[in-house]
């Protein structure tokens, strides 16, 4: 029978955002110091509470990204990463956040707004070596939107976008290595990109990297899923770049 003293329990609902980039062959997490308690002045990723209304989850998040970083966030692919409701993350009360995940080339740099003191692109290596620790449980988050990257990058053709419009396989390499977070044999990692059909494509050109030979060129092919994928190598693990 219905209990007629049941009341529904006050949540609320809130959004956080991953957003990596690649800068100088590393991997880069958009943070924000908070300006306001709780934990003002820590550090953590942008987000914050559903507004009044009708305000849609995705488009709650789309709002802090601008508000907390005036990035556009129009201009990023946002998937949802998972759900976060542990009863003691948030010291204002019953809060379950929806975290958000993009991964992109070339982002601008941030500019704090709202209640944001600072935003800034800061080197993941720095978080998982355990030189900076977020405010609430976004450690958790971030290690969670890490390793979906790295998966990204196992079974997509995503690591293309880092590169320019021709690039060494060197240079993918490199792109590997920083979302992984551990260094790759160049032969290995060849002989998995040629396996992965329509991946890259010669370009037909070559370029001069050093005293030795010059290097081929390639751009990206036609394929969008790998297959088969680049595995990851056994070793590489959420702490991974420490």
């Amino acid at each position: 029978m219905p209990d007629d003293d049941w009341t529904p329990p006050l949540v609320m609902l809130a959004v956080d955002l991953v957003i990596f980039t690649l800068r100088e062959s590393a991997l880069y997490v958009l943070l924000v110091e908070r300006g306001i308690e709780p934990f003002q002045g820590a550090w953590a990723l942008p987000g914050g509470f559903l507004g009044n209304g009708q305000e849609d989850v995705l488009a709650a998040a789309r709002r802090e990204l601008r508000e907390e970083a005036n990035l556009d966030a129009s201009q990023l692919h946002l998937e949802q990463l998972g759900a976060y409701g542990t009863p003691d993350r948030d010291p204002r009360g019953r809060v379950i956040s929806v975290a958000y995940l993009a991964i992109a080339p070339g982002l601008p740099e941030p500019l704090a707004g709202t209640d944001a003191a600072h935003a800034s692109w800061t080197p993941v290596s720095d978080i998982l070596r355990g030189r900076l620790r977020l405010a609430f449980d976004h450690d958790e988050i971030l290690g969670d939107g890490l390793e979906r990257a790295r998966s990204k990058l196992e079974h997509t053709a995503l690591a293309t976008a880092f590169c320019r419009e021709t690039f060494t396989i060197n240079e993918l390499q490199e792109v590997y290595e920083a979302v992984w977070g551990c260094p790759l044999d160049l032969r290995n990692f060849y002989r998995k990109v040629q396996a992965a059909i329509g991946f890259i494509v010669p370009a037909g050109a070559e370029r001069r990297t050093g005293k030795g030979r010059p290097a081929r060129l390639f751009k990206a092919g036609h394929r969008t899923t790998l297959h088969p994928p680049l595995v990851r190598p056994a070793t590489t693990t959420r702490e991974g770049n420490s």
